[in-house]
């Protein structure tokens, strides 16, 4: 779903901005395991069956709708367009290799990549600084064999930050990482400007922090443009409400039902009686949003120099990529309405980087940034709660032994050499701040459990095997 929805709408938008002139500029977090999914053969392949699939689902859909529920006609035509020009992006323009088209995209001065820790492990929870140095040193070398080059900054995991992971990051060459407001707000010394200017750390690492206003306008479903009345209802999919017998040949080999991506509401208001998706009218909309956003950031920045008495602001507004195309379906047009009017309706305000920020000299006020998260209240209670603090121990431990095992076999034999590696792995993937967020969220508490659970059982075997020389 997520490169139907989300990835090829984005590079096609912004290839399309930069060839007519338009000129986007943004920074984007590909994180190592999206480089590495998207770069995999194995899911190319399914990926293109999963299209293929849906191509011909679309495409069965229009016969029907076409005789049973014309109301339902402009979206199918709709799935029918977007999925052939997906095809044909897919196999022809990218030739399956999207990493290909980012990097190219970084290339042209359209995007400034950023990167992750490598299994989004939250850092200010690791018991090792070996732990933490992994996690951000894994990442960068990660982004060097995709992209070519060092990676400027990084999204924290979560906007995690505590006092020193600046040391790591600067010794890995990041010039700048990405944190939640309060971490500007309550660091030391009062920042003068706010969250509108970055600051540095006592040893020179930026961190640039996020707008409250801006985050609400776009991010919120209650109040921000994703849960406008016209705009496509996420949650009513034809793979829950159309027979199973039609839908089998779709489903996975289970038989299942499951999401399929075909959905023919709108969002319409808070009734279970929904009326049908018209994309015409969400496009309308979506331009409207671009103009509305564009206007306000251009009043948000004449207010906030005034503020500032003439210092120019900046205004920091990072969302999750998937909230365009997936969450909101009509982000990415959104996008693109946007940059287009930034670009040929105004020229008060322009987009630009955290690199270009710092590349541009303005002088950057130095300052001890404030622990913080962009987690529920604001610091580390998602991940370490009553729900969650029974893991804690066994990844301190795992992490305890990693460090201890590798200081121990600092020439190992290649057997050897292959177990330490495959515990590193295991440890990376247990460290992910996902399985702890799963489970204090209730939503899927067993998956997440046994995935924790499964990679510290498997670190402990190979420790075992490497401490007993019993491979």
């Amino acid at each position: 779903e997520a490169i139907t929805e989300v990835y090829l709408p984005l590079i096609f938008i912004f290839q399309n901005l930069y060839e007519a002139g338009a000129s986007p500029r943004l920074a984007m977090n590909i994180s190592p395991p999206l480089c590495e999914m998207l770069a995999d053969p194995l899911l190319q392949e399914r990926y293109t069956r999963h299209l293929e699939n849906l191509h011909e689902l679309s495409q069965k859909e229009l016969s029907r709708v076409s005789k049973e529920a014309p109301q339902f006609l402009p979206a199918v035509q709709m799935y029918c367009e977007i999925l052939s020009v997906s095809m044909d992006l897919w196999n022809n323009v990218y030739a399956r290799n999207l990493i290909s088209a980012f990097r190219q995209l970084q290339e042209e001065g359209v995007l400034e990549i950023i990167t992750c820790g490598a299994t989004h492990g939250f850092l200010p929870l690791m018991s090792t600084i070996e732990s933490k140095r992994a996690q951000i040193q894994v990442a960068v070398q990660n982004y060097k064999k995709h992209f070519g080059r060092s990676p400027r900054g990084i999204w924290l995991p979560e906007c995690a930050y505590e006092e020193g992971l600046e040391n790591l990051l600067k010794e890995a060459g990041i010039e700048y990482f990405v944190s939640d407001t309060h971490a500007i707000l309550y660091g030391t010394p009062r920042p003068r400007f706010g969250v509108h200017a970055p600051v540095r750390c006592p040893n020179g690492v930026a961190t640039f922090a996020r707008d409250v206003e801006t985050s609400q306008q776009v991010w919120s479903a209650e109040v921000g443009y994703p849960g406008d009345p016209v705009y496509r209802e996420f949650y009513r999919d034809i793979g829950w409400e159309l027979p199973i017998e039609y839908l089998k040949p779709h489903l996975h080999s289970d038989g299942n039902r499951r999401h399929l991506g075909l959905k023919y509401y709108r969002i319409t208001g808070r009734i279970e009686q929904k009326q049908p998706y018209i994309p015409s009218w969400a496009r309308e909309k979506a331009a409207q949003h671009a103009t509305h956003f564009l206007g306000e950031r251009i009043r948000q920045c004449y207010q906030l120099r005034e503020v500032y008495n003439g210092h120019i602001p900046l205004i920091v507004s990072p969302y999750d990529a998937e909230l365009y195309g997936h969450w909101w379906f009509e982000g990415p047009q959104f996008l693109d309405f946007f940059f287009r009017k930034l670009h040929y309706d105004q020229k008060e305000i322009v987009a630009i980087t955290p690199g270009d920020y710092l590349d541009s000299g303005i002088p950057i006020q130095v300052q001890q940034p404030s622990a913080s998260s962009w987690g529920e209240r604001g610091y580390y209670k998602v991940w370490l709660n009553e729900r969650t603090d029974w893991m804690y121990p066994y990844q301190h431990d795992a992490e305890r032994k990693m460090s201890e095992l590798a200081n121990i076999f600092k020439n190992p034999t290649d057997v050897q050499r292959r177990i330490l590696n495959q515990m590193a792995r295991e440890l990376l993937l247990a460290q992910s701040s996902d399985w702890a967020f799963q489970i204090y969220q209730g939503t899927t508490v067993e998956y997440a459990t046994r995935r924790f659970r499964s990679h510290i059982h498997r670190f402990n075997l190979l420790a075992k095997q490497l401490e007993s020389e019993k491979v």
